[in-house]
């Protein structure tokens, strides 16, 4: 397996593992079910890549069965909603890219590069603003 595919898939694979938020003295602040904390920490994806534009919607999340999800909607011209889904699954050979109405197929180049870099951001930002701890560092090979 190449190095970088190895930091990739790091990166790609590593969650943060906790069920509760904690108040600054370390203490529980409330009990959140998984799909609280996916939500919470979709909220801090969709907010990657800049502002989200009125009228449009957008989630970025690494979900439980350890897939990337990114979703986007919109109105268009004619008032209609758009949306798109792409689905990311990484596995031992690659990451499986999977869109409604498109061959499958395993990322390679920018488009592995800037997830990969996508799911740092992420888990870097949900550590601290979900979280409340310094994320780990993620890039290290060890």
């Amino acid at each position: 397996m190449s190095r970088i595919f190895s930091r990739a898939l790091k990166l790609l694979t590593n969650s943060v593992q906790t069920t509760q938020l904690l108040r600054p003295s370390g203490r529980p602040l409330k009990e959140l079910s998984e799909r609280d904390l996916i939500q919470l920490e979709s909220e801090v994806g969709s907010q990657l890549f800049g502002p989200v534009s009125k009228g449009h919607r957008r989630e970025f999340f690494h979900d439980e069965k350890g897939h990337w999800i990114w979703h986007e909607e919109w109105i268009d011209s004619l008032g209609n909603t758009q949306a798109i889904t792409t689905r990311y699954e990484v596995q031992a050979k690659g990451v499986l890219k999977v869109r409604i109405g498109e061959p499958y197929t395993y990322i390679d180049g920018e488009e592995l590069v800037n997830l990969t870099c996508a799911a740092g951001m992420y888990h870097e930002q949900v550590a601290r603003k979900i979280y409340k701890r310094e994320p780990k560092d993620l890039t290290s090979t060890n």
